[in-house]
């Protein structure tokens, strides 16, 4: 168990640290107000999770320790549903709701279509 949680924790780590580097690149690189880097993260983060997923339970080449440091550990600080919640209400108190409606549908969808993608890559090779 202890080697579990410090796997989770390593990977929390690096999701979150990769996220902070990404979002602020992003952000510098495109000056907009909009959360690109946001959207971004979850967008890829969803693809990385269905990836992972698929390879652990459709063809076993993820062991379940891994599984733990991937998805759980590196997704889950990498991706991040309250920074998406916020950034919803600075949209909707900044920008309006056109911005708000963008960013909520487009990262819903983007995010399903993601996962399913990611469920399906590793049939490529």
């Amino acid at each position: 168990m202890f080697r579990t949680v410090l796997l989770v924790g390593i990977g929390g780590f690096l999701g979150s640290v990769s996220r902070f580097l990404i979002g602020q690149g992003l952000h510098r690189y495109f000056d907009t107000i909009f959360p690109i880097g946001t959207m971004t993260v979850n967008i890829v983060g969803s693809f990385i999770i269905g990836v992972i997923y698929s390879m652990a339970e459709r063809d076993n080449l993820v062991s379940p320790e891994m599984r733990m440091f991937l998805a759980v550990g590196f997704c889950g600080g990498f991706t991040t549903f309250s920074s998406f919640a916020f950034d919803n209400l600075n949209l909707l108190k900044d920008s309006g709701f056109l911005y708000l409606s963008v960013y909520v549908a487009g990262s819903v969808f983007l995010g399903l279509l993601a996962v399913y993608f990611g469920t399906q890559i590793h049939k490529l090779f």
